[in-house]
C-alpha cells in the first residue's frame, strides 16, 4: 500500500531540527538536575527536562502539541525566575535568554507544525 503527502518543505525541515534541540537539552536538563536535586537543589531542572524531552519528540513527529508543551515550558521558567530572584535584571538573563530564543523559533515554527500535524497521508487501496 503506497501513500503521499505534500512535501514538507523547509518549516517542516525546521520543525524537526528543532525538536531534536529541545529533546536534547531536555534530556541534559533531566540528567544534570537529578544530580543537582541529589545534591539539595531545586527539581525544577528535572521537571522542565521531562517536559522538553516530550516537547521535543512530539515536534520531531509534526504534532503542534510539542510547541505548546514547550512555551508551556517557558512559561514555567519565567514563574520560576520570579521566585528565585525576583525582578532582579541580571538573575533573570542566564535564567530566561537561551529559553527565550527557542521560545521565538518555535512560535516561527507553529504554522509548519499546524501543517504536519493536520496533513493525512493519502493512501490507494480498498475504502
Amino acid at each position: 500500500m503506497s501513500s503521499r503527502t505534500r512535501p514538507m518543505g523547509i518549516g517542516g525541515a525546521a520543525s524537526i531540527a528543532l525538536g531534536v534541540v529541545i529533546a536534547l537539552f531536555g534530556a541534559i536538563f533531566v540528567l544534570m538536575g537529578a544530580y543537582l536535586a541529589v545534591l539539595g537543589g531545586s527539581w525544577y531542572y528535572v521537571i522542565c527536562g521531562l517536559v522538553l524531552v516530550t516537547s521535543g519528540a512530539l515536534m520531531v513527529t509534526g504534532k503542534l502539541l510539542g510547541a505548546w508543551l514547550f512555551l508551556l515550558a517557558w512559561l514555567g521558567t519565567i514563574i520560576w525566575t520570579i521566585y528565585e530572584v525576583g525582578f532582579e535584571w541580571w538573575g533573570w538573563l542566564p535564567r530566561d535568554f537561551g529559553p527565550t530564543i527557542l521560545a521565538i523559533l518555535v512560535v516561527l515554527c507553529v504554522p509548519a507544525l499546524r501543517r504536519r500535524d493536520t496533513i493525512r497521508p493519502i493512501s490507494r487501496g480498498a475504502v
